[in-house]
């Protein structure tokens, strides 16, 4: 099985920004987390993370039939990002949202989510580890 995670705005900023919101892990710990998920799992996983919503797009693109699950944590995007959930379904990858924060707990305007109407499944609130559950979701069903 090979996974895409993509990350976008501000996830590569995780330990600096707002701590008390996203936790102290920092961006490379949450690679760390991801790769190790890897191993465990025996499946290949690959990473992206962009500021920009077109790259974000552009890599979904590029993902038709190389990957068999996307996990993604569109971040800001999530909110208002049309293109993201038109370039998920275009692509028709299984796919599962991921929120380090629970959205549903903050902002009214983070209770929507555009690309999660494409997702299978959306885990909210788990911190990092919630990109460890979502890979291990994708395997038990698609493996």
């Amino acid at each position: 099985m090979n996974i895409l995670v993509i990350n976008g705005p501000n996830i590569n900023m995780l330990g600096i920004r707002e701590p008390g919101v996203y936790g102290k892990n920092t961006y490379a710990d949450l690679l760390a987390l991801i790769e190790q998920t890897g191993k465990d799992t025996g499946i290949a996983i690959d990473h992206f993370q962009s500021n920009h919503e077109g790259a974000i797009v552009d890599t979904i693109q590029d993902a038709y039939g190389k990957y068999d699950g996307i996990v993604i944590n569109p971040a800001g995007y999530t909110h208002t990002s049309v293109a993201i959930l038109d370039a998920l379904k275009a692509v028709s990858i299984p796919a599962v949202e991921v929120h380090i924060s629970d959205v549903d707990s903050r902002e009214a305007f983070r209770h929507i989510s555009y690309p999660g109407m494409y997702c299978e499944k959306t885990i909210k609130g788990q911190g990092i580890d919630g990109y460890r559950q979502a890979i291990l979701y994708l395997q038990e069903k698609y493996c």
